[in-house]
């Protein structure tokens, strides 16, 4: 009995043992989380990573608009090789109608740039038929026409006519997406304009005149003379250029550059300083620095004459480089290779009128050209660009300066003369 007893005991201690210990209240279970440290830690690798992350998008994004940007300039390219196969001859800069004595409107004052006459190889027939014939549309509905007739004439009235509907009309192939430019006051923009050579010499007019009474003046000796030792580039204005008369061979010569459309900010890549006198610019390529007239702060900017410069005297709103792609005055649609890229625009007189008006762009360090046998090549700032301060070659040149000669500026100035017999050495388009 006792010995069962005992037996019975050994065998049900450990059962209630069991029991009481599934019957224990087990302790709480700590909740998982992240303390105030633990997340101030993540948020500050988070704001790293964006950190990191957002320059790398953008450099991205602006590299794809600068690929879009050079592909428009390789269709301009390729426009102009089949606008030269049709009429064995260039697209004529300062190109138009002329009527002595004729009222405003009447005619387009001679000053259409290369984009008019080569907007059907653009993929803008609808765009030339509309310029090509006359026509009642406007801008604004119901504005009247201020012709005699009540319409506009073939090939359009002065490109400056803010009702005339094609002068108005943005040309996609001719911007570049790295631009931001859009709307009033300009005109449709550009942002690619004809290479016109090395010298400001006659670079708006060329062998053909307008005389005091508003006549033009055509068969001038000397008007002739000077455009000959001067108009150095693969066009010249008011005359027709072919690819036979790019000596230098078409790899070699610059027939276009990119630039950039004024943002209203006094820009002075894109605001033109003007009343600067064209003897001084030709004599003094670097004119507006050398007056003071660029901000000592803020080089990419005028001076406001309070920052230790000399403000200038800058050029109308509407007056903005790029402002009218039709318009071939020389702040719209002209490039020249005197001064390096992304320098200002010192004007003579005028903003249709002689003065340096180098390429630029907003992409960083350069611009780019286009050359003569279609490649598409981006120039850095610090192309070498000869001596800046070196008279223009002319007619009235003297040494470095006569006619005939290599260009004073170096690389960039040779890259834009046509026939001037120089060898480029450099690989450009690597």
């Amino acid at each position: 009995m006792v010995s069962s007893f005992h037996h019975a005991s050994f065998i049900d201690a450990p059962i209630i043992e069991s029991e009481n210990h599934m019957n224990w209240k087990s302790p709480p279970r700590r909740q998982s989380g992240f303390t105030l440290v633990e997340l101030l830690v993540v948020i500050a690798i988070i704001g790293i990573l964006v950190g990191l992350l957002l320059p790398a998008v953008q450099a991205a994004r602006e590299a794809a608009r600068r690929m879009s940007c050079s592909n428009n300039f390789k269709q301009i390219g390729l426009a102009i090789h089949n606008y030269h196969s049709a009429y064995k001859r260039l697209p004529r800069h300062h190109a138009g109608t002329w009527v002595d004595g004729a009222p405003a409107n009447q005619h387009n004052a001679m000053r259409l740039s290369i984009f008019v006459g080569l907007s059907p190889f653009m993929e803008q027939q609808g765009l030339w038929e509309q310029i090509k014939n006359p026509s009642v549309s406007v801008v604004n509905s119901g504005a009247a026409i201020p012709t005699p007739t009540g319409q506009w004439p073939s090939m359009g009235p002065e490109p400056w006519q803010d009702e005339y509907v094609p002068w108005m009309t943005e040309v996609p192939t001719l911007r570049c997406p790295s631009d931001p430019g859009v709307g009033l006051p300009a005109f449709g923009r550009t942002n690619y304009a004809a290479s016109l050579g090395d010298s400001t010499e006659l670079m708006s007019s060329g062998a053909v005149g307008i005389d005091a009474n508003n006549q033009l003046v055509r068969n001038n000796a000397t008007l002739a003379s000077r455009a000959r030792a001067g108009c150095r580039g693969a066009f010249v204005a008011r005359q027709d250029m072919r690819f036979r008369d790019i000596l230098d061979g078409l790899s070699n010569t610059m027939i276009a550059g990119e630039i950039v459309t004024d943002l209203g900010d006094n820009d002075n890549r894109s605001a033109a300083s003007i009343n600067n006198g064209s003897d001084n610019i030709r004599e003094e390529s670097d004119h507006c620095q050398h007056d003071g007239l660029v901000s000592p702060e803020r080089p990419r900017f005028w001076s406001n004459g309070s920052d230790g410069g000399n403000a200038p005297t800058l050029a109308g709103a509407d007056e903005g480089r790029g402002f009218r792609w039709a318009d071939a005055g020389s702040v719209y649609s002209s490039v020249n290779n005197i001064l390096p890229p992304n320098r200002e625009l010192c004007m003579g007189d005028s903003a249709a009128g002689p003065g340096t008006v180098s390429v630029g762009s907003r992409h960083q360090g350069g611009a780019h050209i286009l050359m003569g046998d279609g490649a598409v090549i981006f120039i850095t700032d610090s192309i070498e660009a000869g001596d800046i301060h070196h008279e223009n070659v002319w007619l009235g040149g003297t040494g470095h300066s006569a006619p005939g000669s290599q260009s004073p500026y170096g690389l960039w100035g040779a890259m834009a003369t046509r026939a001037s017999g120089e060898v480029i050495s450099e690989q450009l388009n690597q």
